[in-house]
């Protein structure tokens, strides 16, 4: 395999739009869990602070330290596709949640997507462009990621407003997650 941005430009893109998908999975939850917990659930503030967001960034930060080995010794698309797959019943998860366990349920499954998909597209775009060129692949892989997470934050704040809370924003997410799965599965190299 050759090594560099020009001979890999098709892989590397899709890899920058599934990251895009990665954050996009996240941002869908960001404007609307809040608002479904006060409405819906009738939690105050730092309650839901202190349990979904809790979840989520301690499983994250569990799954990230493991995802470099996990893909050394399993493989980057395995692992890819493991962290899709733990993706993939979060908007249902959200959509059909009779309580707030559901929800932080969600998130430790979010937590554990982010951890593996968002840092195995930085390994295997760092693969493709060698290591004199990380800092472009990690730079694109961010920008992508958090750009999706704002963009998808904003759409999923009109389809609330206009819809509800519950499903409309999450069919999005459940968009996210299935496109994710399937780019992932065939069409990552």
């Amino acid at each position: 395999m050759r090594l560099g941005l020009a001979v890999n430009a098709a892989q590397f893109t899709l890899l920058v739009a599934v990251n895009a998908l990665v954050g996009g999975l996240l941002g869908a939850e960001r404007t609307v869990l809040p608002l479904l917990a006060q409405r819906q659930f009738h939690l105050p503030d730092y309650t839901t602070a202190l349990t979904f967001i809790l979840a989520f960034g301690v499983v994250k930060a569990l799954t990230n330290f493991t995802a470099g080995a996990l893909a050394d010794r399993f493989g980057r698309k395995p692992v890819l596709i493991a962290g899709w797959l733990a993706g993939l019943p979060v908007p249902l998860l959200l959509i059909w949640a009779p309580h707030w366990g559901w929800v932080v349920a969600a998130n430790v499954l979010l937590g554990v997507n982010q951890g593996l998909a968002w840092s195995t597209t930085v390994i295997m775009k760092i693969d493709l462009v060698g290591p004199a060129r990380r800092g472009l692949a990690m730079g694109l892989n961010e920008a992508a990621g958090y750009l999706a997470v704002a963009a998808t934050a904003m759409a999923t704040g009109f389809l609330a407003v206009r819809y509800g809370l519950r499903p409309a924003p999450f069919l999005l997410a459940a968009a996210y997650a299935a496109l994710g799965l399937g780019l992932s599965a065939v069409f990552v190299r």
